[in-house]
C-alpha cells in the first residue's frame, strides 16, 4: 500500500497520538453544534493554536454526519510546490499520528477524464493545508474516506468541474482548505477579511489570492454552490492576533457552512 506520510505532524499539530487526539476533541467539544449537517465546509489550515478554535466551528457541526457521510473531498492551496493542475497525491491512504485515512478509489476514478487533475507525490509530500484537516476528520468522521486535491495554477471553474463530478448527496462532504488574509496589521486585517467574508456568504467568486491563501478553491465552491442549492453561512472568524499570534502581522481566519436552500434558517 503507498501510504503519504504524515509531514508537519509536531509543527502544525501535536505529534503524539494521545495529545493530539486529546486537542481535536477539546477543540470541537467547545462548540455548541448547529444542525443540520453541512455539504461543504470552509475551514482554515494554520497550527491548531491559531486557527483550531475556528476549524472546530465548521467540525463540530459533522458529528451528527458521521453516520452517513462516507467520503470526503478535500480542496487545498499548494504551499510549496508550484503546478499548473489539481494534483491528487499518489498514494492509497493518508497517515496522521492518529492512523491511516483510506483514499476515496471510485472518486479518484470519477476524475480520470479531467486533463486539469494530475498525479503528484511531490506536491503533496510537504504540504499542510490538506494535512491538517485529516485528525479532525478521523475524529468526527472516523469511518470517512477522503480525496486530498492540491490545487495550484488553474481557474476556478476548473475546480468547480471537479467538485461537480464528485459532488453527490449526503454521503460526500466538500471541504476547502483557505486562511484569509495574511500580516496585516490587526485592524486592516479585520477590514478586509470582512470585505472577504462578505463576498463568500454572497457567492461572488472573485475572491483573490491577496484576500484567502485558498481563494481557487474557495472561488470553485462559490461557482459550483449555486448549481447545487446551497448557501453559505458565516459560523465564526477571528485572526491569529486574537488566538496565539502578534497583532502587528496577523492571518484571518473563518469558517463557513453551506446548506441545501431552507436548511440555514434552521442553524442557530
Amino acid at each position: 500500500m503507498r501510504i503519504r506520510p504524515a509531514a508537519v505532524a509536531g509543527m502544525f499539530y501535536p505529534e503524539r497520538p494521545e495529545e493530539l487526539r486529546a486537542m481535536v476533541d477539546a477543540l470541537v467539544a467547545d462548540v455548541a453544534a448547529p444542525a443540520p449537517v453541512p455539504k461543504a465546509v470552509i475551514v482554515p489550515h494554520a497550527g491548531y493554536v491559531y486557527s483550531g478554535s475556528t476549524a472546530a466551528l465548521a467540525y463540530a457541526g459533522l458529528k451528527p454526519g458521521a453516520g452517513t457521510i462516507r467520503h470526503v473531498v478535500i480542496v487545498g492551496p499548494t504551499h510549496r510546490v508550484g503546478i499548473r493542475a489539481i494534483a491528487l497525491p499518489d498514494a492509497d491512504a493518508l497517515a496522521t499520528p492518529l492512523g491511516e485515512v483510506p483514499v476515496w478509489q471510485s472518486g479518484v476514478a470519477a476524475l480520470a477524464g479531467l486533463p486539469q487533475v494530475v498525479v503528484s507525490r511531490e506536491v503533496h509530500a510537504e504540504e499542510h493545508s490538506l494535512e491538517v484537516q485529516l485528525p479532525f476528520l478521523q475524529r468526527v468522521l472516523p469511518d470517512a474516506d477522503v480525496i486530498a486535491l492540491a490545487a495550484g495554477w488553474v481557474e476556478p471553474a476548473e475546480v468547480a468541474e471537479v467538485l461537480d463530478a464528485l459532488w453527490g448527496g449526503p454521503e460526500t462532504l466538500i471541504v476547502i482548505s483557505s486562511d484569509l488574509s495574511h500580516y496585516h496589521p490587526y485592524d486592516q486585517a479585520r477590514q478586509i477579511d470582512a470585505g472577504t467574508i462578505g463576498q463568500v456568504l454572497a457567492l461572488d467568486a472573485g475572491i483573490d489570492h491577496d484576500q484567502a491563501c485558498g481563494a481557487t478553491g474557495v472561488d470553485g465552491l462559490l461557482l459550483a454552490a449555486p448549481r447545487h442549492g446551497v448557501v453559505p453561512r458565516l459560523l465564526g472568524a477571528c485572526n491569529s492576533g486574537d488566538t496565539a499570534g502578534d497583532r502587528r502581522r496577523v492571518v484571518g481566519y473563518a469558517a463557513f457552512g453551506f446548506y441545501g436552500q431552507g436548511d440555514d434558517d434552521d442553524v442557530a
